[in-house]
C-alpha cells in the first residue's frame, strides 16, 4: 500500500519512476479500501468502510480509496467522516473513485469529497483516472485553491484539456514545494501545455515530472522545455509519446545541461530525427554522464546519429536500460553503438534495439557487446531480419559468455528472409556498407575484445 500511494496508478505497460521510500509506520496510519475487484460503494457499506476513521483518537494520515465508485448517498456519509479527521490527514489517492456514474452524479461526488477536505494541509494528492476535464478539475475546486504544501500530484488519465489545463493552473496557490507532478495519458494539446509549462516553471523543487502521451506538439513542447529549465533538481523527465519534433528537441537539447541530476529519461515517440536526437545527446554527454536509463525508441534515428550517440553512451557508466527500438539504426549503426557499449558498463541490464532493420552483423555486435555483464537481464533484438545462421551465431556468443540464453529475448518476430529497405533513409544519409565492410569493422571490435 505505501508504494501504491508513493507512486501513484501504473499504467499497463509504463514503468514508473520509484519514489523514494517512507520509513516504515504502524499499519494504522493507512486506511486503504482499494483492493479487491472494482465495486460500486452505496451510504450502507461506506459507513461500514470508514468507521475506522470515526474512532476516537485513531492515528489514520493517509487514505486510499481508489477502485471504489462513490454513489452520491455513499458520498454523503464520507464527507463528514473525512471532515473530521482531515486536520490529520497528509495523503490522500481519489484516484477512480467516480467510474461508471452519471457525470451530473460524479461530479457531485467530487464536490463532496472536496469541501470535506478543504483545508487539509496535503503533501501527496491522487486524483487520476476520474474523466475530469475542466468540470471535474473546477468540482475539486475548493480542495485544490487550499493546498500549499503538496510535494506530489498525480492527475494523470483524466482528460485534461486546455481549459482543464487552464483551470488546475488557476486553483492551485503553490507548486513550490512539489517534488513529483504527473501528467500521464491527457488531452492537453500545445495549448493546455502552456498552462502546464507555467506550473512548471512555478515548481523549482521537481524531481519527477511526467508529461507523456499528452498530444502536445511542437510549440507545447518548445514551452515545456524552457519552462523546465526552471528544475534543476530532476531527476526523472518522462516526456514520451508526443509530437514535439525536431524544433521542440532542439529546444529540449538547450534545457538538458542545466538538469545535472538527471537519473532516467525518457523521450520515445517524439519525432526527433537525426538532428535533435544528436543536439540532445551532445548534451546529455557533458550534463548526464550519471544517466541509468535512456529511452529514444521511435524517432525515425539511423546510423547517422551512431557516432554522436556512441561517445555519449561511452560517458554514461552508470546506464542500467537503454531502448532504441523501432528506428533505423540498421547494422552501420549497430557496430558503432554496441562498441561504445562493450567496454565498461558494467551496471547494464537491459538493451532493446528491436525493430531496427538490423541483420546478422548488427546482431551479433550487440550479443557480443553484452554478453559477459554481472546482472545483465535482458538484449531485445526482436523485429528485425536476422538470418537464421545469425540467430544462432548469436546463441553461441551468450552460450561463450558470462550470461545464460534466458538474456536474449523472444524472436517472435524476426523476419530471417527480409531485407532492410533500401532506400535513403534520410537525405544525408550515406550508403549503407557492404556485409563485407561491416564483417570488417565486427573483426576489429572482436580482435579488440580477444586483446
Amino acid at each position: 500500500m505505501l508504494e501504491v500511494l508513493k507512486k501513484g496508478p501504473r499504467t499497463t505497460g509504463e514503468p514508473e519512476a520509484p519514489v523514494a521510500d517512507a520509513p516504515f509506520e504502524p499499519v494504522d496510519t493507512i486506511l486503504d479500501i482499494s483492493g479487491g475487484k472494482r465495486s460500486f460503494i452505496e451510504a450502507e457499506e461506506a459507513k461500514e468502510l470508514l468507521s475506522p476513521l470515526t474512532k476516537a483518537g485513531n492515528s489514520y494520515r493517509r487514505i486510499c480509496f481508489s477502485n471504489r465508485s462513490f454513489s452520491i448517498h455513499a458520498a454523503n456519509v464520507v464527507g463528514p467522516i473525512l471532515e473530521s479527521v482531515k486536520n490529520q490527514l497528509t495523503e490522500v489517492d481519489i484516484s477512480d473513485f467516480v467510474a461508471g456514474r452519471p457525470e451530473d452524479e460524479a461530479l457531485d461526488v467530487m464536490r463532496i469529497f472536496s469541501k470535506a477536505l478543504e483545508g487539509s494541509v496535503l503533501r501527496y494528492l491522487n486524483i487520476s483516472d476520474n474523466a475530469l476535464g475542466e468540470k471535474g478539475v473546477r468540482a475539486f475546486s475548493e480542495l485544490l485553491k487550499s493546498q500549499e504544501n503538496l510535494e506530489e500530484l498525480y492527475v494523470m488519465n483524466d482528460g485534461i484539456s486546455e481549459d482543464a489545463a487552464k483551470a488546475l493552473s488557476e486553483l492551485i496557490p503553490s507548486t513550490e514545494k512539489l517534488k513529483v507532478l504527473h501528467f500521464h495519458n491527457n488531452m492537453t494539446g500545445d495549448e493546455g501545455a502552456m498552462y502546464i509549462a507555467e506550473m512548471v516553471k512555478r515548481s523549482p523543487n521537481l524531481e519527477s515530472f511526467r508529461c507523456s502521451a499528452t498530444r502536445i506538439g511542437s510549440d507545447g513542447g518548445i514551452a515545456l522545455s524552457e519552462a523546465l529549465g526552471t528544475c534543476t533538481h530532476l531527476k526523472k523527465l518522462d516526456l514520451r509519446d508526443n509530437l514535439f519534433c525536431v524544433e521542440a528537441g532542439l529546444a529540449l537539447s538547450k534545457t538538458l545541461p542545466k538538469l545535472s541530476d538527471l537519473v532516467e529519461l525518457y523521450l520515445s515517440d517524439l519525432n526527433l530525427a537525426n538532428k535533435a536526437t544528436v543536439a540532445i545527446v551532445n548534451a546529455l554527454k557533458q550534463s548526464a554522464p550519471q544517466l541509468e536509463v535512456l529511452e529514444l525508441a521511435g524517432n525515425e534515428i539511423n546510423a547517422k546519429t551512431a557516432p554522436a550517440l556512441a561517445e555519449c553512451l561511452t560517458a554514461m557508466q552508470s546506464l542500467k536500460k537503454l531502448t532504441l527500438a523501432e528506428n533505423e539504426l540498421k547494422d552501420d549503426g549497430a557496430v558503432v553503438i554496441a562498441r561504445s557499449l562493450e567496454d565498461g558498463h558494467a551496471d547494464l541490464k537491459e538493451l532493446d534495439v528491436s525493430t531496427n532493420m538490423l541483420q546478422r552483423v548488427g546482431a551479433r555486435c550487440f550479443a557480443r557487446a553484452v554478453a559477459n555483464k554481472p546482472g545483465f537481464v535482458q538484449l531485445n533484438i526482436d523485429g528485425n531480419f536476422i538470418s537464421d545462421e545469425g540467430i544462432d551465431e548469436v546463441k553461441d556468443i551468450f552460450k561463450a559468455g558470462k550470461n545464460s540464453l534466458d538474456v536474449l529475448g523472444s524472436l517472435d518476430e524476426n523476419d530471417p528472409e527480409g531485407e532492410p529497405d533500401d532506400g535513403d533513409d534520410d537525405e544525408d544519409v550515406e550508403d549503407d556498407e557492404d556485409e563485407d565492410g561491416l564483417n570488417s569493422k565486427l573483426q576489429n571490435v572482436k580482435a579488440e575484445h580477444d586483446d
